[in-house]
């Protein structure tokens, strides 16, 4: 082989071009950035359709085996019948009954109506799974009591579900803490019907098994009556371990 029909070997242009270990080509590390960036792109979309699977896959499984399957966004779907109708603008309504002064009825735009809270909490099921400062807003249950009008010998609130088997409760001490809510709005956006909406309880101090979906009526009663997990055995107070058990300042 002659001097000249052998390549010079390329010398790079100073000692911070050379990469400790394989180098990789300008090429394949651009491709491997644009296919990054189209990933973080693509995530949010991708984690919402699962989602979509999740919940209606769950509004059609009584045996809760849909709850264990891996959600990126950190929540689980459960319901505890096989499907849920669904409410909207013009045939959702909450009721509120029993020991009052006067029962009321809301419509969706009624309670938006009202003076809205916002509360940004950590959200953890009894399964062990957590997602971390999520916001709600709403209006406050102790709001919601006032206007009712709280009669003599009331001590506790039923919540009942629009899908007409849920079932939760609270002492009125507990209803009427600045961090209870009504909720019509969850991360940012009007609630979905997969994560019970339109409208939905948010109890901030507590599992989420009390923040009852779907929620269609709330019942003044004169002693706590169990729902549906404490008839199974769950705790009636269900407060997160290092809650702060005295009401909060509103």
């Amino acid at each position: 082989m002659t001097a000249e029909s052998q390549a010079p070997e390329p010398e790079p242009e100073s000692a911070q071009d050379v990469p400790d270990g394989a180098p990789i080509a300008r090429r394949t590390l651009l491709g491997m950035l644009g296919a990054g960036a189209v990933g973080l792109a693509a995530a949010p979309y991708l984690q919402a359709a699962w989602e979509k699977v999740l919940a209606k896959a769950s509004q059609a499984d009584p045996t809760g085996l849909t709850g264990l399957l891996p959600n990126p966004g950190g929540f689980r779907y459960y319901s505890i019948v096989g499907s849920v109708p669904r409410k909207g603008e013009t045939d959702y309504e909450l009721r509120i009954d029993g020991l009052v002064d006067k029962a009321r009825t809301y419509t969706l735009a009624d309670l938006r109506a009202l003076p809205q809270h916002r509360i940004v909490h950590d959200v953890q099921c009894t399964d062990g799974w957590r997602v971390e400062n999520t916001p709600f807003e709403g209006v406050r249950l102790s709001d919601l009591l006032d206007d009712a009008g709280v009669a003599a010998g009331a001590e506790a609130l039923r919540f009942t579900c629009f899908d007409g088997a849920y079932t939760e409760n609270l002492t009125l001490d507990q209803a009427r803490r600045s961090d209870m809510l009504v909720a019509l709005r969850m991360q940012d956006a009007p609630i979905t019907h997969e994560h019970g909406g339109p409208v939905r309880l948010y109890a901030a101090p507590m599992y989420f098994y009390k923040s009852a979906k779907w929620l269609s009526g709330i019942t003044v009663t004169d002693r706590v009556v169990p729902g549906f997990w404490e008839e199974r055995g769950y705790d009636l107070d269900g407060w997160l371990d290092g809650a702060e058990r005295q009401k909060p300042a509103a």
